[in-house]
């Protein structure tokens, strides 16, 4: 997926380059975002659950197509991971002579090629709003003293948001957005247990975003 991502960045950026008033955005950006999940694990019948908050920063470079003066439709994409901290809990098992054991399970998750598919329309020259939809691959690290092991998964998500626009030097251009996140759900069996399960619910945030670009 990231190779035909660059692929399709690539090409249309030489096909900008000799082309004139194609109506082409080009840019990169910073962001900075706060996140909140909700996650759950289920061992042999005992479920754990767990709320966590937590702030990252990436970023992304963008493609865009204006569709006359007011609306466009863009790409953007994250060509690095984003890591989240190693999370580690100890639980209690019960032996088969009613011995408590201890075991330590320690996760950590990578999210990789986020890719927001989006639309934009002017309110004025300069404000416009965002909606979009997003797609990010979960690549899960994990050390399961219980001996379960998950594989990988992908969220499907959509995005909102709001942003100003300012032109310079005719062609370049510069943003400001904030925008609200919002994931669909994802559930994962153990390969090692079928009665093992983890899932992530309501993972949502918020983000800035700081851009530059070019139009041609």
């Amino acid at each position: 997926m990231k190779k035909i991502i660059i692929t399709i960045f690539s090409s249309l950026f030489l096909f900008t380059v000799a082309s004139a008033e194609v109506g082409i955005n080009l840019g990169i950006s910073g962001n900075l975002g706060a996140f909140q999940a909700t996650g759950s694990e289920t061992e042999n019948d005992e479920k754990n659950k767990e709320d966590a908050v937590g702030a990252a920063g990436w970023a992304s470079i963008f493609l865009e197509k204006t569709l006359g003066d007011r609306i466009s439709i863009g790409i953007d994409y994250v060509p690095s991971a984003l890591e989240t901290e190693t999370s580690e809990r100890v639980v209690q098992d019960l032996g088969a002579a009613g011995a408590s054991n201890s075991r330590t399970n320690k996760i950590q998750v990578d999210f990789e090629d986020l890719t927001t598919l989006y639309l934009t329309a002017n309110i004025t020259d300069n404000l416009y709003a965002k909606a979009g939809m997003m797609q990010v691959d979960v690549i899960t690290k994990e050390t399961l003293g219980t001996g379960s092991a998950y594989g990988n998964t992908s969220l499907d998500g959509t995005v909102r948001g709001l942003g100003y626009n300012a032109t310079f030097a005719d062609s370049m251009f510069v943003r400001l957005e904030g925008n609200y996140m919002s994931f669909d759900s994802a559930s994962l069996t153990s390969t090692t247990n079928s009665l093992n399960k983890v899932s992530i619910d309501d993972l949502n945030g918020v983000s800035a975003k700081l851009s530059v670009g070019k139009s041609f």
